[in-house]
């Protein structure tokens, strides 16, 4: 017997799981095959108090995105920047959201052609 939301597997004689409170299965169905996203870099920089301005807004429009090299700038500061990839599908928005946004003076840049050359 299976669990059809957690996929925990029971012995015979139990009917429902005990964490997800659901009718155990005889068989599990498939599990979905996890979808292919590209992302695109959009911006990078050094300074973490515009990573978390960054966050917070897109964040609030729902834009799918990581920062790529975030938590390598605490070990090695000024080495890499952290870079901001946005689901690909997402970037133009994404790039309207920041274009008016005031960011530091610690190297960042904002790319408004995704041809553009990536840092060194």
């Amino acid at each position: 017997m299976f669990c059809p939301k957690c996929r925990m597997e029971y012995r015979e004689g139990f009917t429902v799981c005990s964490d997800c409170k659901v009718e155990l299965v005889r068989e599990l169905p498939p599990e979905e095959r996890p979808e292919y996203i590209e992302f695109e870099q959009v911006l990078y920089t050094f300074n973490p108090a515009d990573i978390a301005f960054i966050k917070s807004l897109l964040d609030s429009e729902d834009i799918d995105y990581f920062f790529h090299g975030e938590h390598f700038n605490y070990l090695r500061p000024l080495v890499e920047p952290a870079r901001l990839m946005v689901r690909k599908d997402q970037a133009g928005t994404a790039r309207e959201l920041l274009k008016g946004s005031k960011f530091s003076f610690m190297a960042i840049n904002l790319k408004e052609n995704p041809e553009e050359r990536e840092p060194d």
